[in-house]
């Protein structure tokens, strides 16, 4: 039986109540510290009130004991939360969900990361929630766009994009959003300003964004709480998770854009006048649907020429702390092997010869052996310490020619800013990776393709993942498929 113990203060009223429940004794027969609970009448109650409610409280909190529950745990949400994130990195979590994880806990923590894991309820994770749908919630409120053409200035300054890359500490990914006119954190404006020595005034106008979060990034707060309490829940250390019944913003479902027909016409014939590098990275991207870190990975030996496919299994993926870095793909699905078609072969064919001759070009200026680190050396990595790089033979089909880098692989956020600038050079509608990805899909399942043939293709972990993402584009292919039965029975003559 759970004993109870009224506290009192020192005017003798009661204030509280403590219920201790035995643990048990250790080897040495001597009995434990007990687990012990507190119980606080809320104001208004009456003494029968209270004294059922106590009951009820004792009986709960001894069977929780029972259960092996650690209810007397004094853990903060804080604390629980950077031991988790820690554990999941070690149990081989992709370090940019790791990092993103940490992102997102500074915010998270400023709301409920004082409250006891074994407190926390519902309620306070609505009130959060809540909070983050209020205006000035951003971290970086103040935002700047450049006001003038940038890539003119550098040309005349004979300073690369890549070298101002360097010189900054910023991605090339942020210098094509300042050739663009693209929003781009104050902070990073500054440290361009300050690398071409001139006024940061003179390059870039600023604007504060005093909007809520939006809430999709909300939803995004509310998983990683909801991970973080499941893993509490797993150690026994809460009864339920509090996340599974709150209630965090409903997202609308968004679609998936992809190029239409007479889009992806414009853009095959724009490639006809590009290097032949990339007329190869574009091409890749629409008839494989590969991300571009998968495309920035591409080794000549993952190329099969008596199979006409390629092997994805590499990913070049980039983060501030640790820098470029290879992967392997996102899901241990997406180690695949593509097929690809007779006129890609022959293009890659065509490729091959100009990058042999290039390197050849480039002579002692090219490393055979490039430096990079990779997840398991990430994770291995002390806090400050950077990560072992590994050595790997030079053969990216898509690589850097910045002096000292010749040879290494291209950096993901080149491609992205490649494609940004072909679509604006060439009137285009906005181009980024991601959007071949979605665009091969709807050609798949406007072609009859079945799910699980294009979730392969595309290297989800579910076919399910694929479903649920293109379930738009599978009802209008079902719906011309209708018609075209229709067609084919009903309207043509000649059947």
């Amino acid at each position: 039986m759970a004993n109870i113990r009224a506290r009192k203060n020192k005017n003798g009223d009661i204030i509280s109540y403590e219920i201790r429940v035995f643990k048990g004794r250790d080897e040495n027969g001597k009995q434990l510290n007990p687990y012990v609970m507190t119980y606080r009448p809320a104001p208004g109650m009456t003494a029968k009130q209270i004294e059922k409610e106590l009951n009820r409280r004792a009986v709960q909190f001894e069977e929780q004991c029972h259960l092996g529950y650690s209810l007397d745990n004094k853990q903060t949400f804080a604390q629980y939360a950077a031991y988790v994130v820690d554990l999941k990195e070690r149990s081989g979590m992709k370090h940019t969900t790791v990092s993103r994880y940490r992102d997102m806990l500074p915010r998270i923590n400023a709301g409920i990361g004082h409250i006891r894991i074994a407190d926390l309820r519902p309620q306070h994770l609505n009130a959060f929630y809540e909070q983050l749908a209020k205006n000035g919630m951003r971290a970086n409120k103040e935002k700047a766009v450049c006001r003038c053409d940038l890539k003119s200035t550098l040309h005349t300054a004979g300073i690369t994009k890549e070298s101002l890359s360097k010189r900054a500490g910023v991605s090339l990914a942020v210098i094509s959003s300042c050739y663009n006119k693209r929003p781009i954190q104050s902070g990073k404006a500054k440290a361009i300003a300050h690398a071409l020595n001139l006024p940061v005034g003179s390059l870039f106008d600023f604007s504060v964004n005093s909007k809520p979060l939006s809430p999709k990034t909300i939803v995004e707060h509310h998983r990683l709480i909801s991970a973080i309490l499941s893993q509490a829940e797993k150690e026994m250390l809460i009864q339920y998770n509090p996340a599974a019944k709150a209630t965090p913003p409903k997202l609308d479902r968004s679609h998936p854009n992809y190029f239409q027909p007479h889009e992806v016409e414009a853009i095959r014939a724009a490639l006809e006048n590009v290097p032949l590098q990339k007329k190869v990275m574009l091409h890749l991207l629409l008839i494989t649907g590969i991300r571009r870190g998968e495309l920035a990975g591409l080794r000549w030996s993952c190329v099969d020429w008596e199979r006409s496919q390629i092997h994805i299994c590499h990913s070049i993926l980039y983060k501030k702390d640790v820098g470029m870095y290879t992967s392997s793909p996102k899901t241990s699905e997406s180690d695949r092997y593509i097929k690809l078609p007779a006129e890609t072969m022959a293009l890659l064919k065509e490729y091959r010869e100009e990058w042999l001759a290039t390197r050849s070009q480039y002579g002692s200026m090219w490393n055979s052996f490039i430096m990079l680190p990779d997840e398991e050396s990430i994770r291995e990595s002390h806090s400050g310490e950077p990560p072992r790089l590994q050595s790997l033979k030079s053969e990216y089909l898509f690589f850097q020619e910045q002096s000292g880098k010749v040879g290494y692989p291209l950096h993901p956020d080149s491609i992205t800013g490649w494609c940004a600038e072909f679509s604006r050079k060439n009137g285009l509608p906005h181009i980024n990776p991601h959007a071949f990805r979605h665009t091969m899909a709807s050609i798949l399942y406007f072609s009859g393709m079945d799910t699980v043939s294009i979730s392969g293709r595309l290297g989800h972990a579910k076919p399910s993942t694929t479903s649920d993402l293109y379930s738009h584009i599978i009802k209008e292919a079902d719906e011309r498929s209708a018609e075209c039965i229709a067609e084919a029975i009903f309207r043509n003559k000649h059947a």
